[in-house]
């Protein structure tokens, strides 16, 4: 079995981990801050790997004191090797590290895509390291609000035993997150699911947001900004305090949130939101339609919103 890493204290009770020396592979949005949060739990970010300008400024910003090392270079630094690479860059970096012999037996290693559990990590895992997948449930903007939104975010965790797990669990409540555990057999239907609500929510906003530039253009507001293509203006500002109203009564009240012409089963008005938003883009009236045929469904719709919706009504 793999033991922790001898690096301080044992764990008191499983609970607080010891302190330990971590390596990040690679300075992006994620790596940067997941190391700053480390660090402000009194943890030691020794080396990080960064290639693009992007990720040197990240480094210096938010881990001044760590070297900048290739990436083969990192893992002899580090009792815990985070992997913080693109989902698809994942699995051709844990061969590479094993082909080369750079990570050293007991080191925890962790890797932070959602997609993936530990069998990613198989080829570390078989050369005695310590496997975890610790993934935050939030969207990283590359801006310094994403090490504050790590407090009170959720973190999908798997991991090979309860050893793991509690060093995963431990690590996370150190830095203010909240853990919950994903089964490895589950980790493409997590990832789905929050894809699903994080992506697509930003595609929604903002083809409504360009659908009321469209309805607004070149009017003035109450002697406010012209309408414009800039992001946060008006329009913005209109769709900002609905969208959040809406998603917070959906997390709040579930099913009895749904509002709108197609939940009152008000085929007319469908029909003509259509027919406007064919007229300034096509696509997004498409979109409209499929969102619209899901809600119909949620909402139990009369069969005069499903005649709409059908490609037949176009």
């Amino acid at each position: 079995m793999v033991q922790p890493p001898a690096g301080g204290d044992a764990p008191h009770d499983g609970f607080r981990p010891a302190r330990l020396t971590i390596g990040v592979i690679s300075a992006g949005r994620v790596g940067t801050a997941l190391g700053a949060a480390l660090e402000r739990a009194d943890h030691v970010v020794a080396a990080c790997s960064a290639v693009s300008a992007a990720s040197r400024r990240r480094a210096a910003q938010w881990l001044p004191d760590t070297a900048i090392l290739p990436v083969d270079e990192v893992p002899s630094r580090a009792e815990l090797l985070l992997l913080a690479v693109p989902d698809a860059e994942l699995p051709a970096l844990v061969s590479g590290l094993a082909a080369t012999g750079a990570v050293r037996p007991n080191t925890i290693v962790a890797h932070t895509s959602g997609a993936n559990g530990i069998a990613v990590l198989a080829p570390l895992t078989e050369q005695g390291c310590l496997p975890l997948a610790i993934h935050p449930a939030m969207t990283f903007a590359g801006t310094d609000e994403d090490v504050d939104r790590l407090r009170g975010t959720c973190f999908g965790i798997t991991a090979a035993d309860e050893i793991g797990y509690a060093i995963a669990q431990s690590l996370v409540l150190e830095i203010g997150g909240e853990p919950f555990r994903v089964r490895e057999d589950a980790r493409t239907l997590y990832h789905a699911a929050l894809a699903h609500s994080a992506n697509h929510l930003v595609t929604v906003v903002l083809d409504a947001v360009e659908a009321l530039r469209a309805a607004l253009w070149g009017q003035e507001l109450l002697g406010q900004q012209m309408i414009d293509d800039n992001p946060g203006g008006v329009a913005e500002r209109i769709v900002g305090p609905l969208a959040r109203a809406s998603l917070e009564n959906a997390l709040q009240r579930g099913q009895a949130a749904l509002t709108g012409p197609v939940a009152r089963g008000d085929a007319a008005a469908v029909a003509r939101h259509l027919q406007a938003l064919t007229e300034v883009d096509p696509e997004v009236a498409q979109s409209y339609r499929d969102n619209a045929r899901r809600t119909a469904q949620r909402a139990h719709a009369p069969q005069a919103v499903f005649d709409v919706l059908s490609e037949t009504g176009q």
